[in-house]
């Protein structure tokens, strides 16, 4: 048996309390389009599981209820994304020796494998890793949230990786030091 959905004057009494409840969320998580992301999930839940609305019960407020917890699921999604950034953080200056970054610790077939890799991640190393572009302003110019652009980056980097792990053959960042692979002349 189909679960209820939600019933058609409901449905329209959300529509048209659209506006307050992109400003309620809004103030909460300070973006618009983090906004419009959690409201779209949110109308999503509401129309799939429509029956959790009682008799008598005003649709409003059954979905202010629905909000607070896509906001608390946004907020859960938001810290454990922080947590893995930092955690990320924290493994790649180890994996560099601290000592400078990208460029210095591999050897100079990098430029060479950025090529090879999707499009996005290869603008993404070119832009923060090649370029020395602050994060942030990468996202900016891609059109993407900061946190998107973290992760872009973290993809990006664990590709060109494998990249360089399949061409020169070497596991760790002294290896690449000391490379002298076919692509680095």
């Amino acid at each position: 048996m189909p679960a209820p959905t939600l019933a058609a004057p409901a449905l329209a009494v959300l529509v048209e309390n659209r506006a307050r409840f992109l400003a309620f969320l809004e103030r909460r998580v300070g973006a618009r389009d983090a906004a419009e992301e959690i409201l779209q999930q949110a109308y999503l839940r509401g129309i799939s599981r429509g029956g959790g609305l009682r008799a008598g019960e005003s649709a409003v407020a059954w979905f202010y209820r629905l909000l607070r917890n896509a906001l608390a699921d946004h907020r859960r999604r938001c810290d454990a994304e922080r947590r893995a950034l930092a955690a990320y953080a924290d493994e790649s200056a180890t994996d560099a020796g601290g000592d400078g970054g990208l460029l210095e610790a591999v050897c100079g077939c990098v430029t060479g494998l950025v090529a090879t890799l999707q499009p996005e991640l290869a603008d993404v190393i070119r832009g923060v890793d090649l370029g020395g572009m602050p994060l942030r302003a990468y996202a900016s110019r891609a059109g993407i949230s900061a946190n998107n652009a973290a992760v872009r980056l973290h993809r990006a980097r664990r590709a060109l990786g494998r990249q360089i792990r399949r061409t020169c053959a070497a596991d760790t960042v002294a290896a690449l030091r000391d490379c002298d692979c076919d692509c680095s002349q």
